[in-house]
């Protein structure tokens, strides 16, 4: 294992217990061989295999107030454990009110700038399932509509889960209903 793998997965054991600390570290250079490969097949079966692997124990921490500095440091830190857990990497994302949108163009296109096909895909499902999702908002349909359609205006809660609702109907050969 090599000194910087050694170093992530001492790390992001160091707060669970032992017993756990070795299905961690088996799990990470799993997780760790099955991307490297991927990169030489391409990825084609990478979501397979990576599907029935066991997931590192998680604590989820609730904020009912904005964090100081000091607990938003820490939180920061432990999600960059997390991912080199997984051998992923932070990636910044340009934070101009579209970076929900950007983040998941990213994702789904592996480009940010795809983020206004991206909003604009949301804002069709959130059109065309009214009823699922109109009890959610705050405030007119038809004005929340007509703000969140314009760039700039940040994403929420309901404009993830209708991106999340339209990515689980749309199979990865049709992405290009994204864009109709």
């Amino acid at each position: 294992m090599s000194e910087q793998q050694d170093h992530v997965s001492k790390s992001s054991s160091s707060s669970i217990s032992t017993s756990t600390q070795e299905s961690e570290e088996e799990v990470s250079v799993t997780i760790g061989s099955l991307l490297a490969q991927a990169r030489n097949d391409k990825g084609h079966s990478l979501g397979r295999r990576l599907l029935h692997l066991g997931s590192v124990p998680h604590r989820p921490r609730v904020n009912g107030d904005i964090p100081n500095v000091d607990n938003a440091t820490l939180d920061h830190e432990r999600l960059l454990e997390r991912l080199g857990t997984y051998g992923l990497a932070e990636f910044q994302i340009e934070g101009d009110g579209n970076c929900q949108f950007r983040a998941l163009a990213d994702q789904i296109f592996r480009n940010p700038e795809y983020h206004k096909q991206v909003r604009k895909a949301v804002m069709k499902q959130l059109k065309e399932f009214r009823k699922r999702y109109e009890g959610y908002v705050p405030m007119e349909y038809k004005v929340y509509l007509k703000k969140m359609k314009r760039s700039g205006e940040w994403g929420d809660h309901l404009t993830l889960q209708a991106a999340a609702d339209r990515v689980t109907c749309t199979s990865s050969l049709m992405m290009v209903e994204w864009f109709l």
